[in-house]
């Protein structure tokens, strides 16, 4: 099968032949490996990140590739990296292609681990960071400097989700000279491709939609050109990174799902947001594909459809009917992460370097995600919920 040939969805399904007649690659552990003669030995020695034998655990087993291979061919990239979890990823990402003195652009509505990587870690490589508007579009040119070499994108924003104009940011950045790489956990290849869009590397959560199960973590990185990719790849595994086996068939195993899951979230976030939007206690309805979110044409114009998580700004409900309202609720549950099975509400403050994105007095945040279970049932838990809070 040529992956060019057959829809994303079928992609998600097949693996290569593993050659003996099973369906399913399975769990290769493995740290040594033995090599028939001092000729293959001589051969491995020469180029260990050969993909086309096996070297040493590390470097790659025949699971981990299938990983590998099916995000590859999910977004027709030129290869996939994979890190243990999504901030690992960007890490990567960021660490491999900037140096000391260079600057950076990062959306200001960055996941807040981002942030907290480039006021640190990068901070201290000597990267400087500057946060831009996420929606500035074309006018991103005004905030690129002459040692900008790294455009970073997330869209949608993580907590507010502003929709960014992918396809104009990475044309700017283009004429720069600037590389372009794009938090794209929310839509996944299926809803929205970077890498069609201009972008030069594509990162992923694998933990959250990719993997679907909440019981692995894993991040990945794709991108279009060769060069690129290998460099990427040589940085990574140089650095001793590698994904566990067993997280690696956990992630395969989520990804032959990944379409019906998502056109389930997508519905169930649908029915929650609309019916959300009609409350009063609810002051405005953060979900790219309805009116009034930052960017909603945009996305009308390039996405292919929606996931599961949103946000809504509920006004008038102080800490302890935030309490009230949270503690009492029997199928959203509260935690970290998102795009598993469950449903999940968590209150969340934006951190912003620029006005717009923060909350007014009254208001809180809430990120709703819209898991697998009947939306009548989550409806009536958020009725509870809302007759608790705000009794």
């Amino acid at each position: 099968m040529k992956p060019e040939r057959v829809a994303p969805e079928t992609r998600l399904v097949h693996d290569v032949d593993t050659g003996w007649g099973i369906v399913a690659t399975p769990v290769y552990r493995a740290s040594t490996v033995l090599f028939d003669d001092v000729a293959a030995l001589r051969a491995g020695e020469a180029d260990p990140l050969d993909r086309q034998r096996l070297y040493y655990g590390r470097l790659g087993t025949p699971t981990t590739r299938a990983l590998e291979d099916a995000l590859t061919a999910l977004d027709g990239s030129a290869g996939a990296v994979l890190s243990p979890s999504g901030l690992g990823a960007i890490a990567d990402v960021l660490q491999c292609f900037l140096r000391p003195g260079d600057h950076l652009l990062m959306p200001d509505s960055c996941y807040g681990p981002t942030r907290k990587l480039c006021r640190g870690r990068l901070s201290d490589l000597g990267i400087r960071t500057t946060f831009y508007d996420p929606c500035c579009g074309e006018g991103l040119r005004d905030w690129l400097e002459p040692e900008t070499r790294l455009v970073f994108l997330e869209s949608p924003g993580s907590a507010t989700f502003e929709v960014q104009d992918v396809g104009a940011i990475a044309a700017e950045a283009r004429a720069a000279g600037a590389l372009t790489a794009i938090d794209n956990t929310w839509a996944t290849p299926l809803l929205f491709n970077p890498l069609e869009h201009g972008v030069d590397l594509a990162i992923q959560s694998g933990t959250k939609y990719l993997n679907g199960h909440a019981d692995a973590m894993f991040g990945v990185t794709t991108t279009g050109d060769a060069a690129l990719y290998e460099r990427l790849r040589s940085y990574v595994l140089g650095n001793g990174v590698h994904l566990a086996p067993d997280d690696a068939w956990l992630a395969r195993r989520g990804l032959r799902t990944l379409a019906v899951r998502l056109a389930a979230h997508e519905r169930a976030g649908y029915a929650l947001a609309e019916w959300l939007g009609g409350r009063r206690e609810v002051a405005r309805v953060l979900h790219p594909g309805l009116p009034g979110c930052p960017g909603h044409e945009i996305f009308r114009r390039d996405f292919r459809g929606a996931s599961g998580l949103f946000a809504i700004v509920l006004t008038g409900l102080d800490e302890a009917g935030l309490a009230r309202f949270l503690d009492g609720l029997e199928l959203f549950g509260m935690g970290y992460s998102w795009g598993g099975f469950e449903s999940l509400a968590l209150p969340m403050i934006p951190t912003r370097d620029l006005p717009g994105g923060q909350l007014a007095p009254g208001e809180t945040l809430l990120r709703l995600h819209a898991g697998l279970e009947a939306v009548d049932d989550l409806v009536a838990d958020l009725e509870a919920a809302f007759a608790r809070g705000y009794r």
